[in-house]
């Protein structure tokens, strides 16, 4: 099934395209950043720290590890850890963040802040995702450690969603903003958000309106894949993510957002890798690897929408001004060809195969790269 049929947007790259003689395209922009990344540790971030080194130079790192990264000292020891795992003469910053209980202390927070240790602070409602076990489940006794982030502007990223067993999966980042969100941006005007992978129409609309500095990160596959993919036909592990993708409807809302222009809304993979054995499984891992083939897929989804002029805005330029930092000065080129770019279906790791995310349909963006230069604190 191929996710562009049925949505009005023209199916890239096509057959007739490719026998009329399209002229090789090729588009040059700042070196970009990936705002919502998993590297998990040990034998996985070995194996996939270099695939993110490739093409992005920063990279703000997700602490749901086990046990989570709480500490400023805990980020430290993982930034390390991360760096040791990079391919020789990689140049990748690792932008980390810490994991919010309702025991974080404020003051820690501040110093992680301070000494440029850590760049966000991640919310996990208990329960909503892959190792979210330590999660917030009292808003209340969070709210210390939300009013020191908001006096010294640290961003705070959120996944949006309730965990409540009686609301339906589909309706949960919805219903997340009501109960939630909202609430908690109203106590705390001044503070950053990022609500991380939005995947509703709901979520489209509450970044482009509220008041503050609250941004919305998009991933590779939800602007891909709708709950179809998932569902029809068999179930497919490997598009199983939470927030689970939502009908068509809502995937083309990601689609306007991210191809928008709108400053609000940028890239964050939600690169989620685990290894076969934990995605074909009874109970199934959720995440979609796409570190790898990120940039062709994007390319292919802005051309389809006729929005390539936008593609640098939302991987190079809106992440980086949100969270305070200037954009890279390096580049890479996207260059459109004529057959289909190569990448393996698999990376491999000491703990077992990981799947690549499959966008369903052939990819003719290949990515070279260019200068690496890192961009500085604004």
């Amino acid at each position: 099934m191929h996710p562009f049929v049925g949505t009005g947007i023209p199916r890239p790259n096509s057959v007739a395209d490719r026998q009329s003689g399209m002229t090789m395209m090729k588009l040059t922009i700042r070196r970009p950043d990936d705002w919502h990344l998993h590297l998990r540790d040990g034998a996985i971030l070995q194996a996939v720290a270099g695939e993110t080194a490739r093409h992005f130079d920063r990279a703000i790192i997700m602490p749901n590890l086990v046990p989570p990264v709480r500490t400023a000292a805990d980020a430290s020891a993982y930034r390390d850890r991360i760096l040791a795992a990079l391919p020789a003469g990689a140049a990748f910053t690792p932008l980390m963040t810490l994991y919010l209980t309702e025991d974080t202390d404020p003051a820690d927070v501040a110093r992680a802040h301070a000494e440029g240790i850590v760049h966000a602070v991640k919310l996990y409602p208990a329960g909503a995702t892959t190792n979210s076990a330590s999660g917030v489940r009292d808003f209340d006794r969070i709210q210390p450690v939300l009013e020191t982030m908001a006096k010294i502007g640290l961003t705070l990223c959120v996944h949006g969603e309730v965990t409540d067993t009686e609301v339906d999966i589909f309706d949960r980042e919805a219903v997340f903003l009501d109960r939630v969100l909202e609430p908690l941006r109203q106590r705390n005007p001044e503070l950053p958000i990022t609500l991380e992978h939005v995947t509703t129409r709901e979520g489209v609309d509450y970044v482009r309106d509220a008041p503050g500095r609250v941004a919305g990160t998009i991933t590779t596959h939800h602007l891909i894949i709708n709950r179809n993919h998932i569902l029809a036909g068999g179930i497919r592990p490997h598009y199983y993510c939470l927030p689970v993708a939502k009908r068509d409807t809502h995937r083309r809302a990601l689609v306007d957002a991210a191809t928008s222009g709108n400053p609000r809304f940028f890239l964050g993979t939600d690169s989620a890798p685990h290894v076969d054995a934990l995605k074909e499984s009874g109970c199934g891992c959720a995440g979609c690897f796409t570190a790898t083939n990120t940039l062709s897929c994007l390319a292919q989804v802005f051309e389809a929408a006729g929005a390539l002029e936008r593609i640098e805005g939302f991987a190079s330029l809106h992440g980086p001004a949100h969270y305070g930092l200037a954009p890279n000065a390096g580049s890479i080129t996207l260059t459109r060809q004529e057959t289909p770019v190569a990448y393996p279906a698999k990376i491999d790791s000491k703990d077992g195969p990981i799947t690549l995310f499959d966008p369903g349909f052939d990819l003719f963006w290949s990515v070279t790269d260019g200068t690496h230069h890192h961009g500085e604190t604004a």
